[in-house]
């Protein structure tokens, strides 16, 4: 596997483009390359691109006028040139390569983890070290091995988001008896103290159903389709049902749905007991626990016959459909992932720097908040 199938597509896009403007000497005004182009060139979908663009338009590299295309932005100059951590690296006796971090994910494929990736890069390429970032596909294995391969690569410290397993990745426990840096994001270990970061995910599920019991719902699921009971998940559970049972209601087991396999391909939406849990308007509003299944949910409504929210009212973790904020339909609870992977890395070169015993560990939590949209309204009249 080279380096280059380890590193996000998006990301791949954007580093050509930087390379592009550079090598090409571009002026503020000049068109890049357009977003067919880019396709076709790096056989990627429009969204992929369209998140690489996104996130060159945030650095203020390029400028996107719709219709038009995409031009490079006058600030390109000064967002491309050498950050201060990389002069620093340079003119403290570092001529050589920048420092590695390795980034170990499960996967890349939804907007929570490319927002945690954009602002783990952001605050690395503040700092003046490169990384490497291998993805794991959920498996225990490959979490091992990624683990080895980076420390064997020169990695000065490693980020990393655990897999949904049940036993602990041996590796990671090794790595804290040894004293090696890391920072695990949004899950931690139960018993195993870590630097850890993740939202507050207690109070995610309690602004959520604080507003829809607002709205009048008093039947509201909450759903996952994570395939293991993770600590994330169960911090979630246990916000709703703290939140319900201060609002004086009855806990209904049933309307906690985790018991089920993530809907591959809509077409088979019919067969899936969510589905019919939603056709038969067992509850009137949703909360999903990610973004993607809180799409399935409003396809799934939607195949049902239901409209969202007349009929039902959905409230989804993170924002699923949105690659500018504004843009999103979905009322969401807001994890503020760019901020948390800026505040991972940083943590992480923290302790890098300061390499000594460690003595106490820091959890940091986010605070999330809840953004209201259009996937939520007042409990239907019945």
């Amino acid at each position: 596997m080279s380096v280059n199938d380890r590193i996000p597509l998006y990301q791949q896009i954007q580093d050509y483009i930087k390379q592009v403007i550079a090598t090409e000497n571009m002026k503020p005004g000049d068109r890049i390359p357009t977003e067919k182009e880019l396709m076709d060139q790096f056989r990627v979908s429009k969204i992929t691109v369209a998140n690489a663009l996104t996130g060159l338009a945030h650095e203020k590299i390029i400028s996107r006028v719709p219709g038009k295309g995409s031009f490079v932005a006058k600030e390109a100059e000064t967002a491309l040139a050498p950050s201060s951590g990389e002069l620093a690296a340079r003119t403290n006796g570092k001529s050589e390569a920048a420092g590695l971090i390795g980034v170990i994910m499960p996967s890349i494929h939804d907007y929570f983890a490319i927002r945690l990736v954009e602002g783990i890069e952001r605050a690395l390429m503040d700092e003046g070290y490169r990384s490497m970032i291998i993805l794991t596909h959920g498996k225990l294995d490959k979490e091992q091995e990624a683990i080895k391969e980076l420390k064997s690569l020169g990695a000065e410290g490693l980020l990393i988001f655990p897999i949904d397993e049940e036993n602990y990745n041996e590796e990671i426990l090794g790595m804290k008896l040894a004293g090696f840096p890391f920072v695990l994001i949004d899950r931690y270990l139960p018993g195993v103290e870590t630097h850890y970061i993740a939202a507050d995910g207690r109070k995610g599920t309690r602004l959520a159903v604080e507003h829809l019991w607002e709205l009048g719902h008093r039947d509201i699921a909450i759903c996952s389709d994570s395939p293991l009971q993770t600590v994330t998940v169960q911090e979630r559970i246990e916000g709703y049902i703290e939140a319900l049972k201060e609002k004086g209601a009855l806990i209904n087991p049933a309307h906690m749905i985790t018991d089920f396999k993530p809907l591959s391909e809509l077409k088979d939406a019919e067969a899936h007991p969510l589905y019919r849990y939603i056709r038969n308007r067992m509850v009137t509003a949703y909360i999903s626990l990610n973004g993607r299944l809180g799409v399935q949910i409003y396809q799934m409504a939607r195949q049902a016959g239901l409209r969202v929210p007349e009929d039902v009212s959905i409230v989804s973790f993170d924002d699923p459909t949105s690659i500018v904020d504004e843009f999103s339909i979905f009322t969401h609870v807001k994890q503020f992932e760019r901020d948390m992977g800026y505040r991972a890395a940083m943590k992480l070169l923290d302790v890098v720097r300061n390499r000594e015993e460690v003595k106490h560990y820091s959890k940091m939590l986010i605070d999330p908040e809840l953004v209201v949209r259009q996937t939520s309204g007042p409990v239907p009249n019945t």
